[in-house]
């Protein structure tokens, strides 16, 4: 993000040029003149530039390193073609977004863990997953830190910066964990809706 600091890099140096420049000249010009006015102007213009950037383009939060092992765990008493549908949401959801890790919840078993696995190896279905089953709408906890609710998510690693909470059907949920807080956007989610709802079809169909 080093072009964030390019005009105030650029209208700093300008203005020590000009000012260098005006010192070694013994007599100045009209036209001399005029010209370093103008390159004031242009560097106190790139200044407020750089300036209004750095208020306009925060810093974005900084990434951790999530604290487990990565692994692969998925119920073998399924049937292999949701095993294959399970495998296929993860993957896309783990390469495709800043998810770290995947746990879906359904029918009362854990049947899917992916990614940074956590200490517990059970989806807990505590107040927040329960919220999301009953309401069908998904709970995104932009930085998990910040919610007494986090103690249900102990099968994720500890230090989990943002979780989304996607509801699979009456039945189950789907749980996300990121590495960055504040880090799924709109369109993230709305992807995430998308998966959710084809596992969720494909779910019903062996459970009915």
């Amino acid at each position: 993000m080093m072009i964030r600091y390019l005009p105030l890099v650029v209208g700093g140096l300008g203005g020590v040029a000009l000012l260098a420049n005006r010192m070694v000249t013994a007599n100045l010009t009209n036209s001399q003149s005029r010209a370093d006015a103008l390159g004031v102007l242009l560097s106190a213009v790139l200044i407020l530039v750089g300036l209004l950037w750095q208020q306009a383009q925060p810093k974005p939060p900084d990434a951790v390193t999530l604290i487990g092992e990565e692994g692969l765990e998925i119920d073998e008493e399924l049937p292999d073609a949701i095993k294959t549908e399970l495998a296929w949401a993860s993957h896309i959801l783990l390469t495709n977004t800043v998810t770290k890790v995947v746990a879906v919840y359904y029918d009362s078993q854990t049947i899917l863990r992916r990614g940074i696995l956590g200490k517990s190896n059970q989806v807990n279905i505590g107040t927040i997953a329960e919220r999301v089953m009953k309401t069908q709408k998904p709970i995104y906890l932009v930085k998990l830190e910040l919610y007494p609710g986090r103690v249900e998510f102990d099968y994720l690693p500890e230090n989990t910066q943002g979780v989304i909470v996607q509801p699979l059907g009456e039945k189950g949920v789907m749980v996300l964990g990121a590495n960055i807080p504040r880090s799924y956007t709109k369109q993230d989610e709305n992807w995430v809706t998308a998966i959710a709802d084809k596992l969720t079809y494909n779910l019903e169909k062996i459970s009915s």
